[in-house]
């Protein structure tokens, strides 16, 4: 295993066929706890799930990701989006800075100039209010 697990302390999996006792030995043999979901609970790793499901059809399956340096930047990048300008359901459409904060006032957009940032090249678009 060639990634630093200094910082980590413990890896949590669900209890699929493909992880094999050999799989949890490399683990524990770089000091981490192996934790497994409960058995019979497809629900409870659902929110883990619900988030690899995002990054995969919105995120890593439009992009080619070079390596581990670029996964990481790539990743950092789309969550700062993720929790700043992506409405989410749960939230009332609001991202979960703006459910912090309050929602924004309504604006007439049809007298302002309204500016697109684009994030990781393009992949992703901000909308805001040009000044």
């Amino acid at each position: 295993m060639d990634t630093d697990t200094t910082k980590l302390k413990f890896l949590i999996r669900d209890r699929a066929g493909q992880f094999t006792d050999a799989f949890d030995t490399v683990f524990a043999d770089a000091g981490l706890r192996v934790l497994k979901s409960p058995s019979q609970a497809p629900k409870a790793n659902a929110h883990c799930e619900r988030m690899i499901g995002t990054l995969r059809r919105e995120l890593l399956d439009r992009m080619l990701i070079l390596n581990e340096w670029h996964l990481r930047r790539t990743l950092t990048r789309y969550l700062e989006h993720y929790n700043r300008a992506w409405p989410h359901r749960g939230l009332g459409q609001l991202s979960p800075s703006q459910a912090e904060t309050g929602p924004p006032s309504p604006v007439d957009l049809a007298s302002h100039r309204v500016h697109r940032r684009t994030i990781l090249g393009g992949l992703v678009n901000e909308y805001q209010i040009a000044s």
